[in-house]
């Protein structure tokens, strides 16, 4: 066989084996999107996304919540003790520094899990690039990602511009493409809220964001510890 027309062939036998791949990972996510939502993944930059998770996990009872980057440790345990929403399901992911960073450290943990369905909550200022981040670091592992925003107040940490949103989605591509034949990134900071020593952080003195409104639950803390 000619090198030109074995190129030809291998060319169409990766064409199908893709279009092969495509079509089994597109049912995989339609039967994914069709099951109750198991996790929460909660992206860090703004204090109302925790409140809005807490306050959300009273529908998903049995969901796990993981919080990538969020506000300090204390805060988040307050959000959640203040809305009476258990704890023992949440989890506080702490290496990712920005949004490539969430989806490269969470991806794993939540695939760990055994997770299908993830509702991921941000705000609509973080948008489309955080949607289109997560259902390709996700989606390749099998796993639908449906969205919810949070309702903020003032300006959130995460600015968006376009050379930002074609910047990072094409280095989740590559990712994407590349992590299946590399080891999975793992976080060595990572612990349930239920761990989080209230007691200890009392002690050192700690401030959380005004838009929580926890100054008056944390003085009356402190004035019992």
């Amino acid at each position: 066989m000619k090198p030109r027309k074995w190129l030809q062939r291998l060319g169409q036998i990766f064409l199908v084996s893709f279009l092969l791949w495509l079509l089994v990972l597109s049912l995989q996510l339609y039967l994914a999107a069709s099951r109750p939502v198991d996790a929460l993944l909660v992206l860090g930059g703004s204090i109302r996304r925790e409140i809005y998770a807490a306050e959300l996990s009273q529908d998903y009872p049995d969901a796990k919540i993981l919080i990538s980057n969020g506000s300090r440790d204390p805060c988040i345990w307050l959000i959640f003790d203040r809305a009476n929403a258990a704890m023992k399901n949440v989890c506080l992911e702490k290496c990712a520094k920005n949004t490539f960073g969430n989806f490269y450290y969470t991806t794993p943990i939540l695939k760990a899990w055994g997770v299908k369905h993830v509702k991921l909550i941000t705000s609509t200022t973080h948008l489309p690039r955080a949607i289109w981040m997560a259902r390709i670091h996700l989606g390749v592992r099998h796993i639908w990602v449906g969205l919810d925003t949070a309702q903020e107040k003032g300006i959130p940490g995460n600015r968006e511009f376009w050379l930002k949103t074609i910047l990072d989605v094409t280095r989740s591509l590559a990712w994407a493409i590349a992590s299946p034949l590399l080891p999975a990134p793992e976080c060595d900071r990572v612990q349930f809220l239920t761990e989080v020593d209230m007691q200890a952080w009392l002690k050192r003195g700690f401030k959380c964001e005004h838009q929580a409104q926890l100054n008056d639950i944390i003085k009356k803390l402190r004035e019992g510890a």
